[in-house]
């Protein structure tokens, strides 16, 4: 009787060789290069979380030095010694009927100044150096141009610039966005109850003075002028350029020209 061994009974299952694992040795050259790009990756992340804190809660802090406080309580207290000799003397008279619409362009810088030369320029909407806005000549408007003539330039605008104004630069807000005034329907929809109704409209409104002056007016938001950038590099050569804020009359268009 011939014994045979079966092939299969060879192989004896074994759990403690099947339970072993090769584990990989890494050089530790690689292991310190993880550690440090792990390192600088964290940074970063905190970083840019910081950056994006400050962003959320508003500007940058500047250090600001101490000669920048002086120059500003200097200039603060100027604008304030002129507003109380401006008030000492007697109102300048109200131009010619025929001159009912003025428009405001703000040309020079307005850090360090008085607290009631800040609110005006607020209520004349001219936040923005090169800004500009329409405004109605009477008693209390021209008590405030009074007290920005050194950093406003004002005058009576003509038809053609406020048509070029509009047509150009003319904007609306629409919740947070800026709107360029292309469509009349929106127009329409918007001012239809002031009796405007297309772009000609508004600007007859605006150049009339009409009743609808202070809702057309409002409906425009303040027009952002341009400046060439190599004038604004050479503000010297551009406020020459400009000439003197305060009071320009109907020198005004030349200065829209330039800036629009």
């Amino acid at each position: 009787m011939s014994s045979r061994v079966c092939p299969l009974s060879l192989f004896v299952y074994d759990p403690v060789v099947r339970s072993k694992k090769v584990i990989k040795l890494v050089p530790e050259y690689l292991l310190k290069k993880r550690k440090a790009y792990q390192a600088i990756k964290a940074t970063q992340a905190k970083l840019a979380l910081l950056e994006k804190r400050k962003v959320c809660r508003g500007k940058l802090l500047k250090f600001k030095r101490l000669e920048d406080f002086l120059k500003d309580s200097h200039k603060s207290h100027r604008d304030e010694t002129r507003i109380a000799r401006s008030e000492k003397r007697p109102p300048a008279p109200l131009p010619p009927a025929k001159n009912r619409l003025a428009f405001a362009v703000r040309i020079r810088e307005i850090k360090g100044v008085s607290p009631k030369v800040m609110k005006v320029i607020q209520m004349l909407r001219l936040r923005q150096i090169f800004s500009g806005a329409f405004v109605k000549i009477n008693k209390t408007s021209m008590a405030m141009m009074k007290m920005v003539e050194p950093y406003v330039a004002w005058g009576f605008p003509n038809l053609k610039s406020v048509r070029e104004l509009v047509l150009k630069r003319g904007q609306t807000r629409v919740g947070r966005k800026r709107v360029p005034l292309t469509d009349n329907t929106f127009i329409e929809q918007h001012m239809g109850k002031h009796g405007i109704i297309c772009l000609e409209d508004l600007i007859y409104e605006i150049y009339s003075v009409g009743k609808g002056f202070r809702a057309a007016n409002n409906f425009l938001l303040p027009f952002k002028l341009s400046v060439a950038r190599h004038a604004a590099r050479d503000k010297a050569g551009l406020l020459k350029d400009l000439g003197n804020p305060g009071f320009r009359g109907t020198d005004i268009n030349s200065i829209i020209r330039q800036l629009n």
